[in-house]
């Protein structure tokens, strides 16, 4: 009897399951018979260029998953390989030579890295090339890590910047590839350039940590305190008065005030940040500390700088 019931069950456990299958599979169909309607609906007229049989139009097997980007319209085909850097542009141009070697592509690449060089704003000749151009500025770039007056010397001697503190300080600012110790060594050379570098930056309406942080992104800061680090603290100082004088006249501050206010916030900075520090300073020692220094400066004020460095880090980190 047990046997006969367990038939029973199992016979129709099987017949549930086909039922299911078969409708599974009728839907299936339904919905493939949907979509190809809908692709045929959508597919452009004779008179626009289709894309649809662009993909389709593969010759071999080994095309598959493969598009050639000279079947498409130009201005597609230089969209896509814009999003390459230098590298994989080079190695596009050697399947694509035309496509590959644009002019419009080259000159992205080298205002990409190269935000400003005295050569754009230049008359350029009809046999210029911004391919050429990039590799200049790589090569420069690389001579710079290695000797900061070589390297400027070199975009000299190729026409790429004119010898003027006002050029080189815009070219530093925009550019991305120099090496921040170098960097460092020949800004402390040349004190007339790090002058109109620290004119570039504009700190309005910043609270006072982020446009420390802001000024340290681009001219980084010495591992140690010396000459060079009083120096960047002055400057940045009367650059910040100078971009904010409503809040000089709100809350009192001064040249001397903030430069008092920089070295507080990197001394926190070190505080919070140190492993080697067991004992963190608490905010109200910050605070009473600080307005010893500063006492034109509000509680308020001072513990607002407290809740920027405990939140956000350190003001000068590389």
């Amino acid at each position: 009897m047990g046997q006969v019931l367990w038939r029973v069950a199992r016979n129709q456990q099987f017949q549930q399951e086909y039922s299911e299958q078969s409708y599974l599979a009728r839907e299936c169909g339904r919905r493939t018979a949907a979509t190809a309607d809908n692709v045929n609906h959508h597919r452009p007229g004779q008179g626009g260029i289709d894309i649809y049989q662009l993909l389709k139009a593969r010759k071999s097997k080994e095309e598959q998953g493969f598009i050639d980007l000279e079947m498409l319209p130009p201005e597609l085909s230089i969209t896509i390989l814009s999003y390459l850097n230098a590298t994989d542009l080079c190695l596009a141009s050697c399947v694509w030579q035309d496509l590959g070697k644009d002019e419009y592509l080259w000159q992205g690449q080298c205002k990409s890295t190269w935000g400003h060089c005295s050569i754009y704003n230049r008359r350029l000749p009809s046999e210029f090339s911004y391919r050429k151009l990039y590799m200049q500025l790589d090569e420069g770039s690389l001579t710079f890590n290695g000797n900061p007056n070589e390297g400027i010397e070199y975009f000299m001697s190729k026409g790429i910047l004119n010898d003027h503190p006002k050029e080189l300080a815009k070219f530093i600012f925009y550019t991305r590839t120099l090496n921040w110790k170098m960097l460092r060594i020949y800004l402390d050379e040349r004190r007339d350039v790090l002058d109109e570098l620290v004119t570039l930056h504009n700190f309005s309406n910043q609270f006072l940590p982020n446009a420390l942080r802001e000024f340290f992104r681009h001219i980084h800061a010495p591992e140690e305190r010396g000459e060079y680090l009083e120096t960047l603290i002055t400057k940045f100082s009367h650059r910040f008065c100078a971009c904010n004088p409503a809040l000089v006249r709100e809350v009192g501050l001064s040249p001397d005030a903030v430069n008092v206010l920089c070295y507080s916030l990197i001394l926190l900075s070190i505080d919070l940040s140190s492993p080697h520090v067991k004992n963190k300073m608490s905010k109200r020692e910050f605070i009473r500390n600080t307005r010893r220094a500063a006492q034109n400066i509000s509680e308020d004020f001072v513990g607002h700088l407290y809740d920027n460095i405990y939140l956000i880090g350190h003001v000068a980190a590389s």
